[in-house]
């Protein structure tokens, strides 16, 4: 291991970023594809049914563990049928466009303490503008595949992540004001001192506006209209079939962790143990690291879960007005109302 450690040190920056690079897409794209299983675990759980169970096991333990590899070697066998109308060159690129921001979002993550593949000082703007990007492969794929069904599918999408991308984007401001930095490492070192000091506890409203604007931008349920069966033929990827269906899904869940790792950064802790402050520095159970973070993400993610096996479809005129009459004005009074608590110096933000 020594003999490791001291040939990874004389490896020049650029190649060390690149096995980061490489292991961290590697972990999404396999975290991607269990999360299916334990979506369909957790939602048969809920039902009173085993879900998946015929695939592979593990020394008789966790039966169906494999599903998604043959999930996956079956959209891979099965035929892409492009529409003869269709711009087949837009047709084919917009998958590719939806899935690489939710991959690219991960080079400015801070995993760990000393783990960041590229700690730059703008990584709050580079996430915005990359999960902005991906609405752009929606709209490409309905509107190059020539179907009336999948535009309007397309638009539907587009409208619902603009409203939504505006009340996010205004729950993060509290959240840089709060923190005094665009640097997620420093955003998660500004909440160090215990769980008290977490932006969860001092934007509790914009946590709550955070967390339902990023189930909507991922167009899950119970928002989920861009791809609501029963109006539109499954929407703005009807055309879509095989693998290139599958892109679609594979960018939905690699953006589900997104957020879900997202929302224990900002108002979490990210790395952070909760038991910071409560032990000693020392102990076991205070010293920060990656599994707290992993253990605060699969706790969102399985809430995404959570919630597509409870809450009916909404309307589409009662998504949008919530999005553009609730959210956006709570988010705007409580920005109003912590720029007051820093002006008399109460909270995390005071000087």
């Amino acid at each position: 291991m020594s003999v490791i450690l001291d040939y990874w040190a004389t490896l020049p920056d650029y190649a060390r970023a690149t096995a980061w690079i490489l292991l961290v897409t590697v972990a999404v794209i396999l975290s991607v594809a269990f999360t299916t299983l334990w979506e369909r675990k957790v939602i048969g759980w809920i039902q009173l049914r085993k879900g998946p169970n015929r695939v592979g096991s593990i020394f008789g333990f966790v039966p169906g563990i494999f599903q998604p590899f043959a999930d996956v070697i079956k959209l891979l066998l099965k035929e892409v049928v492009i529409p003869s109308a269709s711009n087949k060159w837009l047709f084919r690129i917009a998958p590719a466009i939806t899935l690489v921001p939710a991959f690219a979002a991960w080079a400015v993550m801070p995993l760990d303490p000393a783990l960041v593949i590229a700690d730059i000082d703008a990584g709050l703007l580079y996430l915005l503008s990359l999960t902005s990007v991906g609405v752009y492969g929606v709209i490409l794929a309905g509107w190059a595949a020539n179907s009336k069904y999948a535009f309007l599918g397309a638009m539907r999408s587009a409208a619902q992540v603009v409203a939504y991308e505006i009340a996010m984007g205004f729950a993060l401001v509290g959240v840089v004001m709060a923190a005094g930095t665009l640097n997620l490492g420093d955003i998660v070192r500004a909440q160090e001192g215990g769980v008290g000091h977490w932006f969860l506890v001092w934007l509790f409203p914009l946590f709550v506006v955070y967390v339902i604007a990023g189930v909507a931008e991922t167009n899950r349920a119970p928002f989920d209209v861009a791809e609501g069966e029963s109006e539109i033929v499954a929407g703005f990827h009807v055309e879509y079939s095989g693998i290139a269906f599958a892109l679609f899904f594979l960018a939905e869940y690699a953006s589900m962790i997104l957020i879900s790792t997202l929302t224990a950064v900002f108002f979490l802790g990210g790395w952070l143990s909760p038991f910071e402050g409560l032990l000693a520095a020392d102990h076991p159970l205070a010293v920060p690291g990656f599994h707290w973070l992993f253990l605060k993400l699969f706790f969102f993610l399985t809430c995404f879960m959570w919630y597509r096996a409870t809450f009916p479809r909404y309307r589409y005129d009662q998504i949008m007005r919530l999005g553009w009459k609730v959210l956006i004005p709570v988010t705007l009074v409580w920005i109003a109302a912590e720029a007051l608590m820093s002006w008399v110096d109460i909270g995390p933000w005071a000087k």
